[in-house]
């Protein structure tokens, strides 16, 4: 090998390894598609619980991906590739492709209402995911953030009628059009570490409920301890809706 070839191979090789955390993040969150195809399989075979199991450990991959991509730069390491649109469509089948399916397949809209709410759910979270506004100057989601994989959830742990159900997706799904705002909790900076460490609070709480051999008295705790936190930062959000962005405020 001449002097020329031999420094072009180690050229390449030191750009593979520069880029080589960048793409094992994006392989990271290109898992979420596997773990959305296995809750797929589980509520085809109505098994609830490991359903939302499963989009429990997809909504983690998509609580961590961000972060690890900004510590690793991943567009200046992977120019050629859009983490970004990788990102919203495996968002889309785990936050709102399967969890309508689930919502339908579960019985927890009244029949009759089944597919028009479906299609409700699917136009709603799709203008959210094409808005050009989706997101604030300071990173509060700007309507419902189709989170329809804890909408799921959530009627199906509390055991909600059908009615009440439909009548939650309605609301929720209109309001994807609002520009009310919602949190995220790894990108507001407003509320410091506390936030971040809610968001935890309320992640592991949500999905200890998921264990089946809870005694009464802990799953209580736990149920109630999810519904707090989240109710906490859905606060959060409509308290930025209120008093505006802080960064408008400033002298």
């Amino acid at each position: 090998m001449s002097p020329i070839e031999e420094q072009s191979r180690q050229r390449r090789g030191a750009a593979a390894a520069r880029s080589a955390p960048a793409w094992a993040v994006h392989a990271l969150t290109a898992s979420s598609a596997l773990f959305a195809l296995l809750a797929l399989d589980a509520v085809l075979d109505e098994r609830w619980r490991l359903a939302l199991l499963w989009l429990l450990c997809a909504l983690a991959v998509d609580g961590i991906d961000g972060t690890l991509a900004r510590a690793v730069k991943v567009k200046e390491r992977t120019p050629g590739f859009d983490g970004a649109a990788l990102d919203l469509i495996v968002d889309y089948l785990t936050y709102v492709f399967v969890p309508t399916l689930f919502i339908w397949r579960a019985g927890l809209v009244p029949d009759a209402w089944a597919l028009p709410l479906a299609a409700l759910i699917q136009y709603s979270a799709l203008y959210h995911f094409a808005r050009s506004d989706m997101k604030t100057e300071d990173n509060y989601f700007r309507g419902f953030p189709a989170l329809w994989n804890l909408v799921a959830f959530y009627l199906w742990v509390i055991g909600t009628s059908p009615e009440a159900g439909a009548a939650v997706v309605a609301v929720l799904a209109l309001s994807s059009f609002t520009s009310v705002t919602f949190v995220h909790p790894f990108r507001v900076r407003d509320f410091g570490a506390a936030l971040p460490a809610l968001a935890i609070a309320w992640a592991a709480a949500t999905a200890a409920l998921l264990w089946p051999t809870w005694g009464e008295g802990a799953r209580a705790a736990l149920f109630w301890t999810s519904v707090a936190t989240g109710l906490a930062l859905i606060g959060l959000g409509l308290w930025r809706a209120v008093r505006g962005s802080q960064a408008a405020t400033l002298p």
